[in-house]
């Protein structure tokens, strides 16, 4: 008995397949469980023109993210952000900054798409991989740097909040004395 497979089934084939197995295989199992079809001509005819038209679909998704992919090659994003004595970020760059960073240029996609292994915590250019389809990959170019100001005037509210909270002690425990 010949087959039309609907789904890929071990050991027998993958989807679209046509195999020949045992009548009581196909007959009580496969198409039972909607796991085949009858190979007869008019079976054949019709799975094949669907078969064409989702892989017309296929083709023109994959080219709309090879064109997404040419978008962002040539895209070179900067980020400025705080940095610590040794050269680490307060806090990270993260997939959603970066989308953001990417949708600023025009070009919208996916935060999911962005596939960083882990946040970006420290100073310099990175290279980012978007995965905008199974066989299309583009490559971000970020380049992380330190922020240029922001760091003496930082330093000052610091220093006279930590005033401001010396003196509040000594005044509590003055009027606790009394």
């Amino acid at each position: 008995m010949k087959v039309l497979l609907k789904e890929d089934v071990p050991k027998l084939g993958s989807v679209g397949d046509e195999v020949e197995v045992k009548d009581g295989y196909g007959r009580n199992f496969l198409i039972p469980t909607g796991k085949a079809l009858l190979a007869t001509p008019k079976n054949v005819k019709q799975f094949r023109h669907q078969k064409s038209i989702v892989e017309h679909k296929v083709r023109k998704l994959k080219g709309a993210a090879q064109t997404v992919a040419d978008q962002i090659a040539k895209l070179s994003l900067s980020v400025d952000k705080k940095v610590g004595e040794q050269g680490k970020l307060f806090g990270s760059v993260t997939s959603q900054e970066i989308a953001d960073l990417v949708s600023a240029q025009g070009v919208e996609i996916d935060r999911r798409k962005i596939q960083l292994s882990e946040p970006i915590k420290s100073l310099g250019e990175f290279k980012i991989p978007v995965k905008l389809h199974p066989e299309v990959i583009a490559e971000i170019r970020l380049t992380v740097s330190a922020e240029a100001s922001g760091e003496a005037p930082e330093a000052a509210p610091a220093a006279s909040e930590n005033e401001a909270s010396a003196d509040a002690p000594v005044e509590e425990s003055g009027e606790n004395q009394e």
